[in-house]
């Protein structure tokens, strides 16, 4: 026997009085330096920044600290479970950190958010992405569900690098080595992000990331205070 479930969903919108900023990207992309220069530029400007990051890394953040475990292949799960981790911290998350400060008037600027589920969680899948696979892993995560939803970022820019030079970029990084930083992996996170821009083009500004760290930065806040 099948049951069949149709439903009409928006977005859970921020209606409260703070902004909140997210910049998406494959790793590489250079999300966590625009995110830095966009606090320091919020901050010249006198506001209330909150500066975060998904999945969490701090010590209270119980499930983040196993999601680092994992992402650094010192322990492994089934990767449904994994994916399933991310959604549950990024619920503590938003109740814990972003809401409160969005409430408060502040601004929220996160390196990556809940559209990162569907480039990630797509790893485990066989085949290109296509609208069921989006559009199941859009309901599983949170996003687009009867039951709950995460609040949509005001903005979300999407840095766009090539494959090869995120790659030359994480070559060169001296940090230790995500299971995610792999040149096919890398691949199949493009293919899904590209599904998501085609998707849902009026969700994200796409920036060239190829340009001097400063011009990209400066091309966000115009587009912010625009």
């Amino acid at each position: 026997m099948t049951y069949h479930v149709e439903f009409d969903l928006d977005f859970k919108r921020n209606t409260s009085k703070g902004l909140y900023l997210a910049v998406e990207g494959i790793d590489g992309s250079g999300k966590t330096t625009q995110v830095a220069k966009l606090q320091e530029y919020f901050l010249k400007q006198g506001k209330e920044v909150v500066r975060t990051r998904e999945p969490r890394k701090d010590k209270e953040s119980l499930i983040g600290e196993l999601i680092q475990k994992i992402l650094y292949g010192k322990t492994t799960i089934p990767p449904v479970a994994f994916q399933y981790l991310f959604s549950a911290d990024r619920e503590m998350h938003h109740e814990d950190v972003i809401l409160p400060a969005l409430k408060e008037g502040k601004i929220v600027v996160s390196d990556r958010c809940f559209w990162s589920a569907i480039p990630y969680g797509i790893m485990d899948r066989e085949g290109s992405v296509d609208t069921n696979t989006g559009n199941w892993l859009m309901v599983a995560q949170s996003i687009l569900s009867m039951y709950h939803q995460f609040t949509v970022p005001d903005f979300t820019f999407y840095l766009d690098v090539p494959l090869e030079t995120a790659m030359k970029r994480l070559q060169k990084s001296d940090g230790q080595k995500e299971i995610y930083e792999d040149k096919e992996k890398l691949k199949k996170t493009i293919m899904g992000y590209q599904w998501l821009l085609q998707e849902f083009p009026k969700e994200f500004t796409v920036i060239d990331a190829l340009k001097p760290v400063e011009e990209v930065t400066e091309e966000i806040i115009a587009k912010i205070n625009k």
